[in-house]
């Protein structure tokens, strides 16, 4: 049975061509060298180096042997490295959801700084809705989410990662695109596009305490899951929105984004299953630390 420390003498050896200075190299002395040299050639069957005194030649079979020899040896080292990549969660596989604004305001610089400490890391990004990323981490499909905040969920912890004002979406045409910052009570005849309660319920409630605060309520005409199809729904005229500021960055052709007074703040939390062995993960928690600082 050949074992990697009789292989890495013997390419000590090879490439020195000399046994005292493959020992010196090895940090042992010549003897237990050469007998393990001898002890090699024993099991293979095959002579591998043709000595003269201390120094050494190899063979036709010590060359063949040298070259695989080197293979085995850096395919072995690179295995332990990746063990110890893998254990240290510098490598392996992340698969993270993520909300749809959350990809303008707080999913780039978090992805960013992840990927430049940990960039042997394969990172799955998927879009989908708040509801859906909780679902997907308790089921063990997502290592992690960024979403609205859920509430005590048994089995999930959370930081808050990124807090923002909410702000008015109004088509081009409307008077509020040109008006001075409206107040809740401006808003209480306008009919208003949100996503429903089952699909972003923080977000739902941000509006409707809005509201509240101001002695009303939401006059709620329309009601979608995708917040760029509401303000789709916008530019079309049939309503307008209390969005997150972030959304701001879609650019879409006729809307005007405001500011409110007193606008509600949103926040995102990163979520993870408390479970969750999985080594990379708590890379990728520091990395989202580091990336609100």
């Amino acid at each position: 049975m050949i074992d990697m420390r009789q292989m890495r003498y013997f390419v000590a050896v090879a490439e020195t061509l000399h046994f005292g200075r493959a020992a010196e190299r090895l940090h042992v002395t010549q003897p237990p060298l050469s007998r393990q040299i001898a002890a090699l050639e024993k099991v293979l069957g095959a002579r591998l180096l043709e000595r003269h005194s201390r120094k050494a030649r190899l063979t036709a079979a010590g060359e063949r042997f040298l070259a695989d020899s080197k293979a085995v040896l850096f395919a072995f080292d690179q295995a332990c490295r990746n063990a110890r990549a893998a254990s240290a969660g510098e490598l392996g596989e992340l698969t993270v959801g993520f909300m749809m604004h959350a990809a303008y305001s707080s999913m780039p610089a978090m992805t960013r700084s992840f990927v430049a400490e940990c960039p042997d890391v394969r990172l799955h990004l998927r879009e989908t809705m708040p509801s859906a990323i909780l679902d997907g981490i308790l089921r063990g499909e997502l290592d992690a989410g960024i979403t609205f905040p859920p509430g005590a969920v048994r089995g999930l912890a959370t930081v808050v990662i990124h807090h923002e004002p909410m702000c008015l979406a109004v088509p081009v045409s409307h008077p509020l695109a040109v008006e001075e910052p409206a107040s809740a009570e401006r808003l209480f005849d306008e009919p208003l596009i949100a996503a429903p309660s089952d699909v972003a319920p923080s977000l739902r409630q941000a509006i409707i305490d809005y509201f509240a605060r101001a002695g009303g309520e939401p006059m709620i005409r329309l009601e979608t899951q995708l917040q760029q199809t509401i303000v789709s729904l916008v530019a079309e005229g049939l309503g307008v929105a209390l969005l997150p500021q972030s959304l701001q960055k879609l650019g879409m052709d006729g809307v005007r984004f405001r500011p409110i007074i007193d606008p509600p703040i949103v926040e995102q939390v990163l979520a993870w299953r408390s479970a969750n062995l999985n080594p990379v993960l708590p890379r990728f928690l520091a990395a989202a630390g580091a990336a609100e600082k």
